[in-house]
């Protein structure tokens, strides 16, 4: 009886500290990313690409799972963090990269900048540096996902999605 009179109130607290953590999100920005969810047919570099987006962690963050079918599948994480967004790509190549976002002037695109990388010595050693997110429509987006190789040459992939109906 004791114990659940000292557990109660822990557990209350508890609640209460993580509850607020997806409250501060830049709602604008966070909205838009949520709106992804579900499943998306594309294109990249000519190859057929296919995404999915689903909530997790109490809708506090968004995971992207990328299957190219020619390639390994890759994970992203979205994740609110306080007035920006963070993105964690879970590369084929073996690192993982993190880039944190802003959102454009006109509100219809994000661009995702490099803040740091783990696990490049066990990797191929190209590394994302850059996403742009671009929301055309309700049923249409695009991204552009810019690498940089060990030899500091940089290329960028365009994909275009459209939702499955």
């Amino acid at each position: 009886m004791r114990f659940s009179r000292v557990l109660a109130p822990v557990f209350a607290l508890a609640v209460l500290v993580c509850a607020p953590a997806g409250a501060r999100a830049p709602s604008g920005a966070w909205d838009q990313l949520k709106s992804l969810v579900g499943a998306w047919q594309g294109t990249a570099e000519g190859k057929p690409v296919s995404v999915t987006y689903a909530l997790v962690s109490n809708a506090t963050a968004l995971m992207e799972t990328l299957d190219s079918g020619h390639d390994a599948t890759m994970i992203t994480m979205y994740t609110p963090d306080g007035a920006t967004l963070l993105a964690t790509h879970y590369c084929a190549g073996g690192n993982q990269p993190r880039m944190r976002a802003a959102a454009s002037p006109d509100g219809r695109s994000l661009a995702f900048e490099f803040v740091d990388v783990s696990n490049v010595a066990g990797s191929s050693g190209e590394v994302m540096r850059r996403l742009v997110v671009t929301f055309v429509d309700a049923n249409h987006f695009e991204q552009q996902w810019t690498s940089r190789a060990a030899d500091g040459k940089e290329h960028t992939s365009v994909f275009r999605y459209t939702r499955k109906k």
